[in-house]
């Protein structure tokens, strides 16, 4: 598997985020997901949405990243002024 895990510092608006996970699932290939961060084994954690792009392989994850589909909802991940940071990940 091959992920983009997005972590925003602060959670949005959750009516917009819905809209916004829409606009994720888009993405060719993708198994997307999202949640808020509700704590951590320290106390308050030091970013409170996650979010999950899932391909099933890197050709997938590619093509994904790449898309049109992706950059729209990058652009619209921008529109909130609110940090994010983005890892990309291959588990076992």
């Amino acid at each position: 598997m091959y992920k983009a895990v997005v972590l925003w510092e602060q959670a949005p608006d959750p009516d917009w985020y819905a809209r916004h996970g829409e606009l994720c699932k888009q993405v060719p290939g993708v198994t997307f997901r999202a949640g808020r961060i509700f704590g951590g084994p320290a106390g308050k954690p030091d970013r409170e949405q996650y979010a999950e792009f899932e391909f099933p392989d890197r050709e997938s994850f590619d093509r994904g990243i790449n898309s049109q589909e992706m950059a729209a909802a990058v652009e619209d991940g921008q529109t909130q002024g609110i940090p994010f940071h983005v890892y990309f990940v291959q588990t076992n």
